[in-house]
C-alpha cells in the first residue's frame, strides 16, 4: 500500500509541475501563486521553479505557530514541484499560435486538477500552501475566506512584480475547484481496515480519580 501511495504522490507532483509549466508557457494568465513566482523570477533573475521552492519553504515556516506537522508529501511538494516546473518549462515547445496557447492552458488546468487529486489522494501530507490554509481555518476562520484572502493577496503582489494575469487566471479560478472535487475522491487511497484477528495492543489501565497509574 505504501508503495502505491508513494508512486501516486510523485506522479502527482511531476504532473503538477507540468501543469504549472503549461500554464506559464501559454502566456494567457497564471494562477495566483505562479503569478507571484513569475513576478519574483522576473525581478531577481532566478527561475520560476526556484521561487516555487523558496516560497514553499517560507510558507512551511508559517506552519510552526499554527502547530501544523508536515508529512513526506509536504516536504516532497516543497522541493519537487519547482524542479519539475523548471524541467518542463525548458522541455516544452514554444506555442506559436493562439490555438496552441489555448491548448496549453486547457491542458494545464486539467492536468493540475488531476495532479492535485493524486498528491492529496495519496494521503502523505498536504502541500505547503494547502496546509497554511487549513491551519488558519482551524483557528476558527472560514476556509473559503482564508483561501480567497491569501490568493487575492498573492495575486496582487505577483501582478505588482510583473507576473502575468489574464483570461487564464480567471479560467483557472473557475475550473480548478470543480476538477479537484471530482479527482480527489476518485484518486483517494483508502487505508485497509484492520483485520478482526489482528493482534491488538493491551488496554492501558485507567487510574481512578486521584490514583496513580501502575
Amino acid at each position: 500500500m505504501i508503495v502505491r501511495r508513494l508512486a501516486q504522490l510523485y506522479v502527482g507532483l511531476a504532473l503538477y509541475g507540468l501543469g504549472i509549466a503549461l500554464q506559464v508557457a501559454s502566456r494567457l494568465g497564471n494562477d495566483p501563486w505562479d503569478t507571484l513566482h513569475q513576478g519574483l523570477a522576473r525581478q531577481t533573475g532566478l527561475s520560476i521553479g526556484t521561487w516555487i521552492i523558496i516560497a514553499g519553504v517560507a510558507v512551511m515556516a508559517l506552519w510552526i505557530p499554527l502547530r501544523q506537522r508536515p508529512g513526506i508529501g509536504t516536504i516532497s511538494n516543497a522541493i519537487l514541484v519547482g524542479l519539475f516546473a523548471d524541467l518542463f518549462l525548458w522541455a516544452l515547445p514554444h506555442p506559436g499560435t493562439l490555438a496552441l496557447r489555448w491548448g496549453y492552458l486547457v491542458s494545464a488546468i486539467v492536468v493540475g486538477g488531476f495532479a492535485t487529486g493524486c498528491y492529496i489522494g495519496a494521503g502523505l501530507g498536504p502541500g505547503p500552501r494547502d496546509g497554511l490554509t487549513t491551519g488558519l481555518a482551524a483557528r476558527g476562520h472560514s476556509i473559503r475566506v482564508v483561501r480567497t484572502g491569501i490568493e487575492l493577496a498573492v495575486l496582487a503582489a505577483g501582478w505588482a512584480l510583473g507576473g502575468t494575469i489574464g483570461i487564464g487566471t480567471l479560467v483557472y479560478a473557475v475550473a480548478i475547484g470543480p476538477l479537484t472535487h471530482v479527482f480527489i475522491p476518485m484518486l483517494q487511497i483508502k487505508r485497509a481496515p484492520e483485520r478482526d484477528d489482528a493482534p491488538r495492543r493491551p488496554a492501558v489501565p485507567v487510574p481512578a480519580e486521584g490514583g496513580n497509574a501502575p
